[in-house]
This record gives C-alpha cells, structure tokens and sequence, in this order.
C-alpha cells in the first residue's frame, strides 16, 4: 500500500505545538504533504525538516510567516519541482512536486479568496493559471495525486450552509464550474469522493462560534488523482480524534506499491 496524507497546518510551528509531529509519526505514511507552513528553512532545524523518517522538502513564500507547501517522503524522489512557472503565485509558495518514478506526488494551497476582493481576483488568476498546467500533468504518462487545500467546495454534499454560502468564496458557480472541468474536461478523479460518499464529510471548520463542536464544516482538502491510481484507492479518512490547526488531515490507502 501507497499511503499518503495531506494537512494544511495552519503554521508548522503552531500545529507542532499541538501534537502534529507526534501523530504524523505514528501514521506509517509513505508521503505526507503539508500547507500552509508559514516558516522558512531557518525556523525548521532537524525537528521539522525530517519526521518520521520522512525526508522534507518545502516551497517557501518570499514573505516571511505566509503560506508555504511542503512534501515528506519515506523515498527520496527521482527529481523535485519548486512552483508551477508562474511568478506571481510561485513567489507565494504554493506548489512543490515529487517525481518517484511511477507515480508523481504533489502538495498544493490554492489561494483562499475570503479576505478582500483584490485576493479573490487573485484567486482567479490562479485558477486560469493552473489549469493548463494541471493538463499537462494529466497528459505527462505517469500516475499523479495532487494534495492540498484547494479552497473550493465543490458540490452541497461539501459543506454545512451550502444555501448561504453561493456568494461567498469556496463556494462561488465560478469557483465550483473551475473545479467541474478539472475533474469532466481534464480528466482527473475526486478521490475520496470516489470512495465515500457520505454527507458531513469536512476538512475545514470555522474558529468562529461552535462550528467544530457542531460539525458546521467545508470540505477544502482533497487528493485528486489520474484515474488510474485513483481506482487503486481503497480507504479514506478524515482524522477528527485531534486538532492540530482548523483542517483535519486527510489519508488515503492507494493498492500499489509504495
């Protein structure tokens, strides 16, 4: 079994504080891919640069305490990418990918969009940017999971308040149609949809109010896959027993061979 995990941290030193790095280790993953760091190499040392056994390897935003991806794999990869080949959203630190041969892994935070109309449009900037190199990854031969915080509900099922949201970013027709043609055009798989279908299945909650106690949540984190690694998944979870920042880490078991 291939297993890989993805978490946005919320701060790599603040979710370390809550028990991350403990956890991380005990999941026996294979490749565990993080975001929204927000450090730089200077402020991981060995404690956040390696765990588990896991080598890291990290695309850092030019700001410091911003953003930030990272990658730790139990194999070294054939060949590393830092960014997408876009300077504006490559200077944020928003993409790291890992070539291991067979199969590619990449972690990714797709900007948010909720905090002002200028970083909305930056969002769709991004969105226009990456799709087409979102088919060029489909179109490279290899098997690719891409993991991370997407920013999007695609459909009702992924989040609480579905019917107050339409206007709001993560749940924009905009947004969700972008999502749609990843998924019918380019041609890759909603992993974990394709394994559970189930309502109230979030990754995301709300500081505010009671939303975590109330299970008022988003689905924003995602493993999307060609579909030939994605039909080779065969178990998805969603890690609620601890909180380690406002996401929950996703894990999914893939039937090939790590």
């Amino acid at each position: 079994m291939l297993r890989i995990v993805t978490l946005n941290l919320n701060g790599i030193r603040s979710a370390a504080r809550k028990g991350f790095v403990e956890w991380a280790e005990a999941q026996n993953a294979d490749v565990l891919c993080v975001q929204e760091v927000k450090a730089q190499q200077a402020d991981l040392g060995d404690a956040l640069g390696r765990i588990g056994g896991l080598h890291g390897h990290f695309h850092f935003a030019e700001k410091k305490g911003y953003s930030g991806v990272g990658l730790f794999s139990r194999r070294r990869p054939k060949a590393l990418r830092y960014g997408f080949g876009n300077a504006e959203f490559d200077a944020e630190g928003r993409y790291v990918e890992a070539d291991f041969g067979r199969y590619t892994v990449v972690s990714m935070y797709l900007p948010s969009g909720s905090s002002s109309e200028e970083r909305l449009a930056a969002k769709f900037r991004f969105l226009e940017a990456f799709l087409p190199h979102l088919a060029e990854l489909r179109a490279c031969g290899r098997e690719v999971v891409i993991c991370g915080d997407i920013n999007i509900a695609h459909r009702e099922i992924d989040l609480t308040n579905w019917r107050s949201n339409q206007k709001n970013s993560g749940f924009l027709p905009e947004e969700r149609a972008w999502l749609t043609r990843v998924f019918d055009e380019v041609g890759f798989v909603d992993v974990f949809r394709r394994i559970d279908p189930r309502p109230e299945q979030y990754t995301w909650w709300s500081n505010r109010g009671q939303s975590w106690a109330k299970n008022v949540g988003w689905r924003l984190d995602y493993q999307i896959a060609t579909p030939g690694i994605a039909a080779r998944a065969r178990r998805a979870s969603i890690y609620l027993e601890a909180r380690f920042s406002d996401h929950a880490p996703l894990t999914i078991d893939y039937a090939i061979r790590a």
